[in-house]
């Protein structure tokens, strides 16, 4: 059980970093750019850098819901929910 997550688990991080590896941050900042562009902003103002800035955001927003939902699976695939009274504790 323990050894079919830890495999899931370097595969699902391997597919992450394969994924975040296809576009250079060069790529992805032009790639941002059109975008913000295509909204009607105009290079070089205020706009813009708000625009790439939300982009970035939402990004690490992302990144970072995906990672607490990982780690939520893996608590809960290895150990079971954690009770503690009404608190949440490991038990066997």
């Amino acid at each position: 059980m323990r050894i079919r997550l830890l495999i899931t688990v370097l595969a699902t991080i391997a597919a992450g970093l394969s994924a975040c590896q296809t576009m250079t941050p060069e790529e992805r900042r032009a790639a941002d750019e059109q975008r913000c562009l295509g909204y009607g902003f105009r290079r070089g103002t205020d706009g813009v850098a708000t625009c790439l800035q939300r982009i970035d955001l939402d990004r690490r927003a992302e990144s970072r819901a995906q990672s607490a939902e990982l780690m939520n699976d893996m608590a809960w695939d290895l150990n079971g929910p954690y009770i503690y009274g009404n608190r949440w504790r490991r038990y066997h």
